[in-house]
């Protein structure tokens, strides 16, 4: 079943969920589960990612042939580029997490020289080789020094030794950036691989010790990792298009919200993204194993500043009640009054909710914050696709605190106010299930939808 914009506005908006999911076979399309074994992208499993499966789908249901271009506002570990390559489509993407960008380009390097690969893996085994295996009092008060207290607690200490072995070595080798790049990439994926404690998405608990990691040697697991990385370009090369590498691929570490001076007006043939849902979902605080790791941080107030500062709104912890960005704009109010005057109205009910919740969360805000800036975002995509063309959108509903807030609804109501011609809304699934025991959850059907503007 499809949604179509004639349908009349409904604050409730509450539709049959269940009936229309069964219809729809691509219900995984909103979720990482076929990429987990895909090559290349299973490089690195983004808690945030979605199926190639349906990048490959839109490319072909929307007539994208070679020599087009895809664009994707919220690019994440690059799953649509590294389809788009696959296909000799060209593409843009944007991503402000700069950790997640680095997976992103590094998916997209497939010119790699495999002897610099295996000369840097076997330097790397003579560094762990001529270091001594015991650790010492010093040994140990090193790692003190170099770690925040998180990273000590998810390692045993020879495995951390090791880890950091790794690390340091690929540092000191002059190596050639898409062969640092891939070497970070799989010292990454393998953090949480061989973690002693529970480090799975989206939690690190470090009291939770876990078994699958027992007897796990950190660089045996690593050559193994890099090399199957190795063979997972040789087989998308030859599964590619004969012409992939003629395709252009440029990616930013850069805002979606404004593109300007990055994407010519009217030079996309077809977006296909999947924003942040409006789920309370902190991305930055998800990667902060890695960024431990790597001394991009050390402390919570390191990635507010680096990183969560940067990003869309769409946690609790980024939002300062005193921050004007947090107050619906007056824009949103001309392009679209009803979802505004909805907008309004969730938000007053929230500021009320949460005065009498324990948390106190800042859903009012964090509603407010999130459509002021998926307004932008959809504003500059308008502004870059090409006349007769369409952009899809995979998102989920949600309901702060009770108060339902039918996402994908807006995001085509919003469209049509910034000159999208039309917008079609299809259910993949229901969401929210496995969390209906919980007597704290709220009773809300919710759903995870596509929603396509086309531009005429």
């Amino acid at each position: 079943m499809i949604i179509k914009n004639q349908l009349t506005f409904s604050p409730d908006s509450e539709m049959l969920v269940s009936e229309i999911a069964d219809s729809i076979s691509q219900k995984e399309w909103g979720t990482f589960k076929d990429s987990l074994k895909a090559p290349i992208h299973q490089w690195f499993t983004y808690p945030a990612g979605f199926s190639y499966k349906a990048v490959e789908s839109s490319i072909k249901n929307h007539n994208i042939k070679k020599g087009h271009t895809i664009y994707d506002p919220f690019m994440g570990s690059g799953t649509t580029n590294v389809v788009a390559k696959k296909l000799a489509v060209n593409s843009y993407g944007l991503e402000a997490h700069p950790f997640i960008f680095e997976i992103a380009k590094a998916k997209l390097d497939w010119s790699i020289t495999t002897k610099e690969v295996t000369d840097a893996l076997q330097n790397i085994e003579g560094e762990i080789l001529s270091h001594n295996k015991d650790i010492s009092e010093s040994t140990q008060d090193a790692l003190r020094k170099e770690f925040p207290e998180l990273i000590l607690k998810c390692y045993e200490k020879n495995t951390l030794q090791e880890l950091l072995i790794i690390r340091d070595s690929i540092a000191k080798q002059k190596l050639n950036d898409k062969t640092n790049r891939l070497l970070f990439v799989g010292l990454a994926s393998l953090l949480r691989q061989i973690s002693s404690v529970a480090t799975g998405w989206p939690y690190i608990a470090p009291k939770k010790k876990k078994t699958t990691s027992n007897g796990k040697l950190p660089f045996i697991e690593y050559k193994k990792f890099i090399l199957g990385m190795l063979y997972d370009i040789e087989l998308t090369i030859s599964q590619a298009d004969p012409y992939y590498a003629d395709s252009n691929h440029n990616i930013f570490n850069a805002d979606s919200r404004n593109t300007l001076g990055l994407i010519e007006n009217s030079s996309i043939d077809h977006i296909f993204t999947s924003p942040p849902y409006l789920n309370n979902f902190d991305y930055a605080d998800r990667t902060r194993l890695e960024l431990y790791f790597f001394g991009k941080a050390k402390t919570w107030g390191d990635i507010t500043r680096t990183i969560r500062s940067k990003l869309m709104t769409s946690a609790t912890t980024q939002i300062l009640r005193n921050d004007p960005r947090y107050i619906l704009s007056n824009e949103l109010h001309v392009c679209c009054p009803e979802v505004f005057s909805y907008l309004c109205n969730a938000v007053q009910q929230l500021s009320q909710l949460r005065l009498q919740k324990g948390g106190k969360k800042s859903y009012d805000l964090l509603v407010a914050g999130y459509f002021n800036d998926m307004y932008e975002s959809l504003k500059d995509a308008f502004r870059v696709l090409k006349n007769g063309k369409t952009a899809v959108y995979v998102l989920g509903d949600s309901a702060p605190y009770g108060v339902h807030v039918p996402t994908d609804l807006f995001i085509g109501k919003i469209g049509i106010g910034l000159g999208f011609s039309d917008y079609k809304i299809e259910v993949l699934r229901p969401r929210g299930g496995k969390w209906g025991n919980n007597p704290q959850r709220h009773k809300v059907n919710l759903r995870e939808s596509v929603v396509t503007l086309r531009k005429d």
